[in-house]
C-alpha cells in the first residue's frame, strides 16, 4: 500500500493532536540527559573505581544500551571516554613536574602501572616518562588553551581530524 504525501500529512497532523511525537521527543530528551549525566559523573569521578554497570545502574539504564547510545550521542564508549578523561588528568599531572609516573598513575584511578603506561602512550603518542621529562611544554599558554592543544586523542581521531 502505498501512502500518499497528504495522507502522511493528515497522519503526522494527528498524532500531533495526540500527543504521539510529542512522549517520543520527551523520552529522547530524558535519554540524553540521562546520558550527560554520566558523563558528567565521569568527569567528576574519574579516579574512582568505574565501571559500565555502575553507571548504567545509576541512570536506570542496561548497561548495553548505555553502551551504544553514549557512543552514538558522544562518539566513543564510556570507557573510552574515561580513560581519556584519565590520560589527560594525568598529562597535567605529569607537566606540574611534582609527582612521579607512578603517583599520577594512582591518583588519576589506575591500579597498574603497566595498563597506565601502555594507555598513556596509545593516547599521547609517548610514554609517561618521556612527557614528565618534557621541560615547559606549555610554558606561558593559558590553561583553557594548553587543555584543548594537549587533549590526548586516538589514533584513529587523528588521522580523521587531521591532527598528529
Amino acid at each position: 500500500m502505498i501512502l500518499s504525501y497528504a495522507a502522511l500529512r493528515a497522519h503526522a497532523i494527528g498524532c500531533q493532536d495526540r500527543g504521539v511525537g510529542q512522549d517520543d521527543d520527551a523520552h529522547r530528551i530524558a535519554e540524553l540527559v540521562r546520558l550527560r549525566r554520566v558523563r558528567d559523573r565521569i568527569d567528576r569521578e574519574y579516579a574512582r573505581p568505574l565501571d559500565v554497570e555502575t553507571l548504567a545502574r545509576g541512570v536506570h539504564m542496561s548497561a548495553g544500551h548505555l553502551s551504544r547510545r553514549f557512543r552514538q550521542v558522544f562518539g566513543e564508549s564510556p570507557y573510552s571516554y574515561l580513560m581519556t578523561r584519565r590520560i589527560e588528568r594525568a598529562m597535567a599531572l605529569l607537566r606540574r613536574g611534582d609527582v612521579s609516573v607512578t603517583e599520577a598513575c594512582f591518583e588519576v584511578g589506575f591500579s597498574s602501572l603497566g595498563t597506565f603506561s601502555t594507555r598513556f602512550s596509545e593516547l599521547v603518542g609517548v610514554s609517561p616518562s618521556a612527557y614528565r621529562r618534557e621541560p615547559g611544554l606549555a610554558a606561558g599558554i593559558p590553561s583553557w588553551i594548553e587543555k584543548q592543544a594537549t587533549r590526548p586523542i586516538r589514533n584513529r581521531e587523528a588521522t580523521s581530524h587531521g591532527r598528529g
